[in-house]
């Protein structure tokens, strides 16, 4: 039982897809460099035209905290994640054109929100989209981009950052901390989400 437990966490949680052609990738707001260079990957190969990188700061610290990885190559400063993930991008060979404007974004469900309002001010109709995050977020990312772009079909496309893996993360004191973290937030961050929705369904 405890050993399909572990596969039942690891295929929820690590949830990833093989990369198709889309209309765009989402890259969320954070201060790590993979997600936005595995953007820039997928930009190359032909995948998607425009790539949306979305955030201010975190809302816990009300601030861009910094690089976390990888300073010497982004010394910045930069004052919002945006500002930190469209260096990331244009430094790996994706032109500032292809890449919109999100600047607002405190937490994961406004990544998916405000990243609406952007592409929807532009007239974009998304059918499909990519979304690059880190591995053990991408399900909290699929399920907040999913439901606020209810007829887009989602491909997700993950780093990995901090050696975490679908293989290991009970094997270590922070992948267990991490992957059960988001299953908490999965659980109460969505019973907030589904409770609004419902109080407004009835009024």
């Amino acid at each position: 039982m405890y050993q399909k437990f572990l596969s039942q966490v690891r295929e929820f949680i690590f949830t990833e897809n093989a990369p198709e052609k889309a209309d765009i990738i989402f890259v969320p707001g954070n201060g790590y460099p993979q997600n936005a260079e595995r953007a820039a990957e997928l930009y190359e190969q032909g995948f998607a035209p425009l790539i949306l990188p979305s955030g201010r700061y975190s809302i816990s610290t009300g601030r861009f905290s910094g690089v976390l990885e990888r300073q010497e190559c982004y010394p910045g400063p930069y004052e919002t994640e945006w500002e930190f993930l469209k260096d990331v991008l244009v430094k790996n060979g994706v032109p500032e054109s292809a890449v919109l404007r999100e600047d607002k974004a405190t937490y994961t469900y406004q990544n998916a929100l405000f990243s609406k309002k952007v592409t929807d001010a532009k007239g974009l109709d998304i059918r499909t989209a990519i979304l690059c995050c880190k591995n053990y977020h991408a399900r909290r990312c699929l399920m907040y981009y999913q439901e606020v772009y209810s007829k887009t079909r989602f491909l997700v496309c993950p780093s990995v950052i901090g050696g975490v893996n679908r293989e290991n993360w009970n094997q270590t004191e922070e992948g267990i901390r991490e992957v059960t973290g988001e299953i908490n937030r999965i659980i109460q961050q969505f019973s907030l989400l589904m409770s609004k929705s419902s109080c407004n369904a009835e009024e």
